[in-house]
């Protein structure tokens, strides 16, 4: 029999709590979702929760981040399928508007992160993360001639935040399914607004 390490058995009590939180967070929302609530889905104790992650806030960011995590993936994915720079950036940010139909997705990131952890610190986040996929997205497509050069960290944050506006108007909507071709038209326009 190989025995694990003390490092093995805590990322894997990690993963644990981050996946039920995800699944939590997700399902209920933050203010419903209790720290034993999350123990008892990934099956520990609610002393080993607060020994990872020292509260609920700090889980709730750690699912925060793997949720934005697995929507990079997902970005770099569909960038990858397109030979095209600017089809690979207009492909992204339809995906991403896609990706907010999650709800899962919608609840952690649209909605309670930001009352969570303050706008600066989710902002924070995504400029790690999501806001780098489409910066790089911008730079392909101007070392590809399909964009200018210029300003292009100015360009890809106005970008992104008319994106995340259009997810939160997704996650605020009666019927986001519906309404999602309508905001990712209008997105559109906005990002071909970028080759100017």
């Amino acid at each position: 029999m190989i025995r694990r390490t003390q490092a093995e058995r805590s990322d894997e009590t990690t993963g644990r709590l981050v996946r039920a939180a995800r699944e939590l967070f997700g399902a209920q929302g933050y203010a419903v979702t209790s720290i034993d609530a999350i123990a008892a889905v990934a099956g520990v104790t609610k002393g080993a929760a607060y020994h990872h992650f020292g509260g609920k806030v700090e889980l709730f960011r750690a699912a925060l981040v793997a949720e934005l995590e697995a929507v990079d993936a997902r970005l770099l994915g569909v960038a990858a399928e397109e030979a095209d720079p600017w089809e690979a950036l207009r492909r992204g940010c339809g995906t991403f508007l896609e990706h907010c139909l999650d709800p899962g997705f919608r609840q952690i990131v649209l909605l309670d992160a930001p009352s969570v952890l303050g706008w600066e610190a989710v902002r924070e986040l995504e400029r790690e993360h999501m806001l780098q996929v489409l910066l790089e997205g911008l730079r392909l497509a101007v070392a590809s001639g399909q964009a200018p050069d210029g300003d292009l960290a100015a360009r890809a944050q106005l970008a992104f935040g008319a994106l995340c506006e259009g997810g939160m108007m997704l996650a605020r909507s009666e019927d986001p399914a519906a309404d999602l071709p309508r905001i990712s038209a209008e997105a559109g326009r906005f990002l071909e607004a970028l080759r100017l």
